[in-house]
C-alpha cells in the first residue's frame, strides 16, 4: 500500500508549474493515494506468464485491396466551383499579403 503525503503532492504541483490551493492538495493527496494503491493491486495479479497487451482479443486491420478506378478530370471537378482560377478552387483570401 502506497502513501502519498501532502508535501508529495505539493512537489508535483511545483515541478508542474500548477498553483493549487491548501484544499486542493489535501484532496488530491487522499485521490492519488487511492490511484495508486489501485494500481498496486493490479500489479500484484500480474504475473510474469502473461503477456502485455493493448486489447484482451487481437485485432486485425481489415483492408480492402487499392484498386486505380476512373475519377473526375479538373474541369469536372471545377465545373460546380463558385469561382476558378488557372485550373483551382478560387477561394476568398483569409491571411495576409505575405506567403
Amino acid at each position: 500500500m502506497s502513501t502519498l503525503s501532502r508535501s508529495d503532492v505539493a512537489n508535483l504541483a511545483r515541478l508542474a508549474r500548477i498553483d493549487m490551493t491548501d484544499e486542493e492538495l489535501d484532496h488530491l493527496a487522499t485521490e492519488m493515494d487511492v490511484i495508486l494503491t489501485a494500481v498496486a493491486r493490479v500489479q500484484e495479479v500480474a504475473t510474469a506468464d502473461i503477456k502485455p497487451t493493448s486489447h484482451p482479443i487481437p485485432i486485425n486491420n481489415v483492408t480492402r485491396p487499392d484498386v486505380v478506378r476512373p475519377s473526375l478530370s479538373p474541369d469536372e471537378a471545377l465545373s460546380g466551383a463558385p469561382a476558378q482560377e488557372e485550373g483551382r478552387f478560387r477561394v476568398p483570401q483569409i491571411l495576409g499579403e505575405e506567403a
